[in-house]
């Protein structure tokens, strides 16, 4: 298992980082979260959870052990795999997600793209318990990005959605609001898909 990549951060995009490491390049996938915890940031030390797959071996990595071990819980709950709970970081800040969970408020994370209402009750009622023991980070600031419109695409496909659906998606949005930041805007345009 790879616990950590510590190294220089190469490419970073709002769904993937590449973290040079002794002169061995890793592709990580990541939440809005995380990156925007990593924006500006050249090299530093990256927490990851390597998912291993049948035709694939996955890395994830986390800006902090709070938003790991949410992630971990979130994919132990049945239906949940790693993509879907990549979607739920990006969509709501780790405190967000463990206050609705602990809140036992189910219609805050049908929100968010590809929880259905059965969805959001077994994640309520299986981590409820446990979430409530995990550490907060509250102090998530905001971000903004000179390629907003291709951050935030790249984003929304590397999440899974159509590429013209994205498009059209973050079009509508900065029209709307032109001043977000690339996190505020992937967050506006998944809740208009």
């Amino acid at each position: 298992m790879i616990a950590f990549l510590r190294g220089s951060f190469i490419k970073k995009s709002p769904a993937v980082i590449h973290v040079d490491v002794n002169g061995v390049g890793y592709e990580v996938n990541i939440s809005l979260h995380t990156y925007s915890k990593l924006e500006k940031i050249e090299e530093g030390t990256l927490l990851t959870h390597l998912l291993v797959r049948e035709d694939a071996h996955i890395l994830y990595g986390f800006f902090d052990s709070a938003e790991k071990e949410l992630f971990l819980q979130l994919i132990n709950v049945s239906g949940v795999g790693a993509s879907t709970a990549r979607v739920m970081l990006s969509y709501m800040k780790p405190e967000e997600i463990i206050r609705a969970i602990v809140q036992g408020n189910a219609r805050q994370l049908e929100g968010i793209k590809g929880i259905g209402k059965k969805s959001a009750e077994r994640i309520v009622l299986e981590l409820r318990d446990k979430l409530s023991k995990l550490p907060i980070d509250s102090n998530i600031s905001s971000f903004k990005s000179n390629s907003l419109p291709n951050d935030a695409l790249n984003a929304l496909i590397a999440l899974g959605i159509n590429r013209q659906a994205a498009d059209a998606a973050i079009s509508k949005v900065m029209e709307q609001h032109p001043e977000l930041g690339v996190e505020a805007l992937i967050k506006k345009a998944l809740q208009t898909l």
